[in-house]
């Protein structure tokens, strides 16, 4: 199993400002390209379901994920219902440092297919980081990748470290 993690810091706005933006899927086709489709499902404060359709190599992911929020704790957390991964699961987690937000990310996913992880995980683990970061610097332009300087350039932002990154819990 592979995971993923992303942490973007964005300043000037407040946590619950910056979890009611995050948790608009529905919204992610039109901040990064390769997000083709997000069709949300029986919304409701607590619980969704999301089907996604997102560019990979030569054709499509396509998966249903069940999405619950957490509004006190502002966290997010999606485990997938079905779909072309074995298993995709994961986490956002809104942090208020005192000086910036923290937006963290992290999934595990497995295609379930060994003779091809060494192929097809490292391009999806560099395409959901990718993609993440993009879509949470499309809603919020000020913000920065924190941790990862490989990422930072491929986004086209300036790699800082100042905060430590965001590593929501690991989902069972």
């Amino acid at each position: 199993m592979r995971s993923v993690d992303v942490t973007i810091g964005v300043p000037g706005i407040a946590a619950r400002a910056v979890y009611d933006r995050v948790k608009e899927f529905a919204r992610y086709p039109e901040l990064a390209d390769v997000v083709r489709s997000v069709t949300v499902h029986g919304v409701s404060e607590t619980e969704e379901t999301s089907s996604w359709e997102v560019y990979f190599r030569n054709g499509i992911l396509r998966w249903t994920e069940s999405d619950r929020f957490d509004a006190p704790g502002l966290a997010i957390t999606f485990v997938q219902l079905d779909g072309d991964f074995e298993v995709f699961r994961g986490a956002w987690q809104i942090v208020d440092t005192g000086h910036e937000v923290l937006v963290g990310f992290r999934a595990e996913f497995d295609f379930g297919i060994p003779s091809l992880a060494g192929i097809l995980e490292p391009v999806a683990e560099r395409v959901i980081k990718e993609t993440i970061a993009r879509v949470v610097l499309g809603l919020f332009a000020s913000g920065r990748v924190v941790g990862d300087e490989a990422l930072a350039r491929a986004v086209g932002t300036v790699p800082t470290e100042p905060s430590a990154p965001v590593s929501p819990a690991r989902v069972a």
